[in-house]
């Protein structure tokens, strides 16, 4: 399928799809759930993390609150959780997908704008911005706190994108590129123009489409190409 979309905005995720994640979130989230009294390897464990699982994507305080009922036992393990996730980004387990920065760099350099989202905190997406050294690679980058509080799946971060940039007039000129499919039902919830799914990350084609994803790319590094055929 060739877009006729003429795209000014993109929206990308990070852990998945522009950041390689390499399971950093799963032991992040066994610290988080130890927090909790959770043992590793315990059914409830193996329960928790298949959600987790099957929410990637989503604000991660948001999957404590449901996983673990209450308000206080949701910030305890979500301060738990961004500590370890912290402290793994720290010790250099975290690097850029293969070409997605210059991906980025080409989008930017064509005259679109590139905002980065994430379901992180900001002082998590913080220490991958500084770990990578992309503080000045896009001129904003957006947290479900920076959006009023609700990340994906809800269009939040993606219209928040599209009214603080000013970069394009109508939603559909707006592409949304995620590795799950909470960030392909943000797109389509947001109205952009193009939704695509990367298989670098959480999921896969079945998951991308069943949520209305317009494309499913092998990866970020393709998009450039995509979006060529778009202005």
């Amino acid at each position: 399928m060739t877009p006729s979309t003429d795209i000014r905005l993109v929206v990308l995720d990070m852990a998945g799809t522009t950041v390689g994640d390499d399971g950093l979130v799963e032991r992040a989230f066994a610290a988080a759930a130890g927090e909790l009294g959770v043992e590793t390897g315990s059914p409830e464990h193996t329960e928790h993390l298949a959600y987790v699982r099957a929410t990637m994507g989503e604000s991660k305080i948001s999957v404590f609150r449901h996983l673990f009922g209450t308000e206080e036992k949701a910030r305890r393990a979500n301060a738990a959780f961004e500590k370890a996730y912290g402290e793994l980004v720290d010790g250099g387990l975290i690097a850029p997908v293969p070409g997605a920065r210059e991906a980025i760099e080409e989008l930017a350099g064509s005259g679109r704008t590139v905002v980065l989202t994430t379901g992180f905190a900001r002082v998590t997406q913080d220490a991958i911005l500084d770990a990578l050294g992309w503080r000045d690679l896009v001129p904003l980058t957006l947290c479900p706190a920076d959006a009023g509080g609700r990340g994906r799946p809800y269009p939040d971060m993606v219209l928040a994108a599209f009214v603080r940039t000013r970069a394009a007039d109508d939603v559909r000129q707006v592409a949304v590129v995620g590795d799950t499919s909470y960030d392909v039902l943000s797109g389509v919830r947001a109205g952009a123009g193009l939704v695509a799914g990367v298989r670098t990350g959480a999921h896969g084609d079945a998951e991308f489409h069943a949520a209305g994803a317009t494309h499913v790319l092998d990866s970020v590094a393709g998009l450039p190409a995509l979006l060529s055929g778009a202005r």
